[in-house]
Parts: C-alpha cells; sequence; structure tokens
C-alpha cells in the first residue's frame, strides 16, 4: 500500500471522544452541534467559515451571482478567506490553537494539517448523506483513502470522461506575439533558437515607452512557487511536471535531476542571457502582483510559466486588445532529437482538496452542501453559469457563448463578482476534462466552439502563420503515465522523504540565484560548489522511494 498513514491509528477514538464531549455539552462551542443538520431545519440560513491556503480576495460567498444561488438552494453561505503572507506560518497557528474554520483547503499544508489531526474523517458523512459524492469520487476512493481507512480529504479531480484542452494551461515557454510577428513568424523548437530570437528582438527595441525592454523572466520570487524556475529542466528533457523527478517509460524508475546534467544546461543558459542582459534582476525579489504587472506591462519578451499561474495577466492582456503584446505557448525542448511532453496525461492528484475540519459546526449539513455541488446542474453553474446569461445552448444542444459573454469570462472581475474565481476549482468538483452526460465540455475552455469562437484576429493570425487549428497542436500529444503525476505521492510529514524535499529546496532557492548572477567565468565553481551541497542529501534513498511508489501506482495501488 503506498497511501502514507495520514493520522494515528487511535484517531477513530479520539474522533468518538471528541463527539461524545460535544453531545454531553461540552465547552467547546466550536463542535456545539455537530449533527444538527440530522434533526434541525436543513435550509436555515447559517454562515460558515472557509479557510483557504491558496490566493484571492477575502470574500461572502453570497456577494457572488453563484454563491448566491447556492445558499437559495441550501441556506448555507460562506464567509471565505485566503491565506496571506507566509502560509507555513499561518498553518502553524491553526495548529498550535487547535481552532480551525469549519472548511479548509489545504494546499501545500495539508500533510502538516492531517498529521495535527484537523480533518473529520468523512467515511460515514459520504455514506449516509452523499449520493453524488459517490457517483462522481466512486472509482477514484481507493486513491485517497488513507491507510487507517478514512477519507480526510476530497480531491479536486474526479474525470467524467474526457476531452482534451485546445489551448495551453499547464507548462509552456512563453513568448510575446510580436516578437514573432517581427522576425516572420519563425519556427521555434529549441532553447538556443528561443533566447537567440528574444535577444535579437531586444536589440532592435531596447525600450519600452522609455523603459528598458525585458528580454526573460519567470516566477521565482515567492518560495511556494519556487518550483517554476525548478521544473523547466525536466520540460526542456522531455519530461511532464512529475515534480524533483523523471521517470523512465520502461523501468519506471525515479531519477532526480537537481544538480544533474538535466538542470546544469538550464541554469547555464540562465546565467548565459543574465550576463548578456535578458534575464530580468528582479525574478527572484518579485512577488506575484510585481510580477503579473510585468507580464502585463509590454515589457517582457518571454518566460516560463504554468498557464494557469498567470491567467490574470493572460486576461487584462487579451481584454487590453493590443494582440502583439500577447504571448503565445512554445513546446521548447534542449535538442530537435527530444518529443516534448508539456501537456499532462490523464491524471489523479490525490494530495490537494477540500476538508472538513474537526472544529466544524455541523458537518452533516456541510458534506450536503457538496453534496448538492456535484449535481450535473451545478457543475454546469460553477463552470458556465446560465443559460442566456453566461453561455448560449445552441439547435445542436451544444453550449456555446457570444462576443460579449466571452469577454465576460475573459474579465477578472467579472469573474470574481459572478463567482467563478471563487467556485470553478477549490470545491468537490469534476476533473477539468470531463464531459456532461449530454457531450458537452465541463471546462468551458475545452469546449472547441468556444475556444475557436474567443480566438481574436490576432490569434487567427498566430494559427494561420503556422498552419494550425488550436495553440495546442504544436505540442506533442501526451504518453500514458499510469502513475501520473509523481509529485502527489505522499510523504509523511517529517519523514525522511518530506526532510529531503524540504532541504533539496532550500539548496536550490540559495544556489540558483548564485548561479544565475554569478560571472560566466565563475560559473563551473559554483555549480561545483552547489553539486557538492546537494549531493549531501540522501537522493539515493529519496529516489528509492519514489521508484517504490511509482511502480506501486502502475500496478494499480494508490
Amino acid at each position: 500500500m503506498t497511501q502514507r498513514k495520514w493520522l494515528k491509528t487511535s484517531l477513530a477514538v479520539v474522533m468518538a471522544s471528541v463527539l461524545l464531549i460535544a453531545g454531553c455539552g461540552s465547552n467547546n462551542a466550536n463542535n456545539k452541534g455537530a449533527n444538527s443538520g440530522e434533526t434541525g431545519d436543513e435550509t436555515a440560513p447559517v454562515t460558515y467559515t472557509y479557510f483557504s491556503f491558496g490566493s484571492n480576495k477575502d470574500i461572502t460567498a453570497s456577494d457572488t451571482d453563484i454563491g448566491k444561488k447556492l445558499q437559495e438552494q441550501t441556506g448555507v453561505d460562506w464567509k471565505m478567506e485566503f491565506a496571506v503572507g507566509d502560509v507555513s506560518t499561518k498553518s502553524g497557528v491553526m495548529i498550535t490553537g487547535g481552532d480551525y474554520p469549519d472548511v479548509i483547503v489545504p494546499e501545500g499544508e495539508i500533510d502538516k494539517l492531517i498529521d495535527a489531526e484537523a480533518f473529520t474523517p468523512l467515511n460515514d458523512l459520504i455514506e449516509k448523506h452523499a449520493p453524488n459524492i459517490k457517483r462522481v469520487y466512486g472509482d477514484y476512493m481507493d486513491k485517497f483513502t488513507a491507510e487507517d481507512g478514512n477519507i480526510y480529504v476530497l480531491p479536486f479531480s474526479a474525470d467524467q470522461g474526457y476531452i482534451s484542452d485546445p489551448n495551453i494551461g499547464q507548462g509552456a515557454f512563453w513568448i510575446q506575439r510580436g516578437v514573432l510577428k517581427e522576425f516572420g513568424y519563425p519556427e521555434i523548437k529549441t532553447l538556443d533558437q528561443y533566447f537567440d530570437l528574444l535577444a535579437q528582438y531586444k536589440a532592435k527595441y531596447p525600450t519600452v515607452d522609455g523603459k528598458d525592454t525585458i528580454g526573460f523572466i519567470t516566477f521565482a520570487g515567492v518560495k511556494d512557487n519556487f518550483f517554476t524556475i525548478t521544473n523547466a529542466p525536466m520540460h526542456l528533457a522531455g519530461f511532464p511536471n512529475d515534480g524533483g523527478v523523471t521517470v523512465d517509460m520502461e523501468t519506471h524508475e525515479a531519477k532526480v535531476y537537481a544538480a544533474s546534467d538535466i538542470e546544469k544546461p538550464w541554469l547555464q543558459k540562465l546565467n548565459e542571457i543574465n550576463a548578456a542582459g535578458l534575464f530580468d534582476p528582479e525574478t527572484f525579489t518579485a512577488n506575484k502582483d510585481q510580477y503579473l504587472a510585468k507580464l502585463t506591462s509590454g515589457r517582457v519578451l518571454g518566460y516560463f510559466n504554468y498557464g494557469w499561474q498567470v491567467g490574470d495577466a493572460t486576461n487584462n492582456l487579451k481584454t487590453a486588445g493590443n494582440d502583439d503584446l500577447r504571448y503565445v505557448a512554445l513546446p521548447i525542448v534542449y535538442d530537435e532529437s527530444i518529443t516534448d511532453q508539456y501537456i499532462d496525461p490523464p491524471a489523479f492528484v490525490n494530495n490537494r482538496g477540500i476538508g472538513i475540519s474537526v472544529s466544524a459546526k455541523d458537518p452533516v449539513r456541510i458534506i450536503k452542501y457538496f453534496d448538492n455541488l456535484l449535481t450535473e446542474e451545478n457543475q454546469k453553474l460553477v463552470q458556465w453559469g446560465e443559460e442566456g446569461v453566461t453561455y448560449s445552448v445552441n439547435e445542436e444542444g451544444r453550449y456555446v457563448m457570444d462576443d460579449e459573454q466571452i469577454a465576460k469570462r475573459n474579465d477578472n472581475e467579472f469573474k470574481r463578482s459572478y463567482g467563478w474565481s471563487y467556485f470553478e476549482y477549490s470545491w468537490p468538483r469534476y476533473g477539468n476534462s470531463s464531459v456532461f452526460a449530454d457531450g458537452n465540455s465541463y471546462a468551458v475552455g475545452n469546449q472547441p466552439e468556444v475556444a475557436f469562437a474567443g480566438y481574436t484576429e490576432g490569434d487567427r493570425t498566430i494559427l494561420e502563420a503556422y498552419n494550425i487549428q488550436t495553440f495546442a497542436e504544436p505540442f506533442a500529444a501526451p504518453q500514458d503515465r499510469p502513475w501520473f503525476p509523481a509529485w502527489s505521492v505522499n510523504k509523511e510529514q517529517g519523514s525522511a522523504e518530506q526532510i529531503y524535499e524540504q532541504k533539496s529546496g532550500d539548496v536550490q532557492q540559495k544556489y540558483f540565484p548564485k548561479l544565475v548572477f554569478a560571472k560566466p567565468a565563475e560559473f563551473e565553481s559554483v555549480w561545483n560548489e552547489y553539486v557538492a551541497e546537494f549531493g549531501k542529501l540522501d537522493v539515493a534513498g529519496y529516489e528509492a522511494f519514489m521508484t517504490k511508489n511509482v511502480k506501486e501506482r502502475v500496478a494499480g495501488n494508490w
């Protein structure tokens, strides 16, 4: 069994004791009425607390259109709060105080919170009150059931059918369209070709509106997103995002690529472009708002990122209407003999999701709210909105959008006020690649009619120039990887594997800036120092652990 043991085996006894005490008049107000949903008025107005370790603006759910409609159905509203500052500090404060919001979206703090016994087991709640959860997650239950037999978090991924994305929402090297236009839309496949073109353009146009043109940037100024810069080498070498390892397709051996011949050419190239004045010196210090502001400024020629990390910037640029300042994704690799694997294969992520905390005032009513979200009607609501308002249905029964509806979809403020920014992802949901029973795509962006209708004149110019129909077409089809993604293999908090990941990340954050900003003549010596420091970690032990788990997943054991 590869699933880590998330909670102590005594948890069932502890939880039973907690519920018994609460039923006998505990002074802990948070636990009062823990089962009131079974006997009280199930539609009486109530507001629960929702906390996410992701980023967004705090809001009351009923202040959005979607949240209001769900409140009308259930009587439930949410005070939604999001992490600000260091997430580790926030989770530590929660754990120390033992006082939690009603539901938690733990993101990368999931292991800490599960080990702290912050979540209520969901098994009985699902069995008694959640037929839709059983329908949607039924085929996946064994993949996120802990070794003690309990379910603590409902993942954000449970595909119902499969349809691919015609655009790129995952990792890629992005380039400003004006650069491609300037040079007659050349074919660019390798890292050298990519940076050569950026250098040529910057030489011709060294400033934009009186400010220096930025050749290249990536998102490495925030600790929790440092993976952006460390992930690039595996993509350049022809691997998908398996995290800190690459996995051999034949042997299923997992290998750490940090401080290896896969990572070195990437850092050496960044060092080279820094010396040439192409690399943004604030790459390692800019926060997310500063980073996104640069992408929308018109000054940045290229960047590496996952599409989902820069949605606000992407939408703002499209709304601004200057197609030359928008970006297009390229499947860049080290050399032309490499087949890219940027597009994710069908996957299931079992260590991200949403859970009901042990402080929840009414877990029964909350699980019923979750279950109600998973009706097809509400899954259409949280993705598409309302027929006739945010989308339409044509004579063939296909979901389509006109220009006004597409503009709303790309308007970040509308997405927040309508509720898509709050409800389309971080709740129990179908997987992104799902298909509704009527044949329409679950994800709006995967609906071919919407993707094509949303293309601007500039989009069509790019597509015609490269003789392609969609922006995903230049990328290679994903290869089947039954273990994917390897990064979701669970590691016990405090285990050798978890400590390795923490220490390896610390070493990379220490040495990446040194390697990039070193004088070119000093790169080798700094690289050797980095390799020596990385070599002090138990790389072999981590590789053995990951290989074991990958092979077990291939065998069907999650």
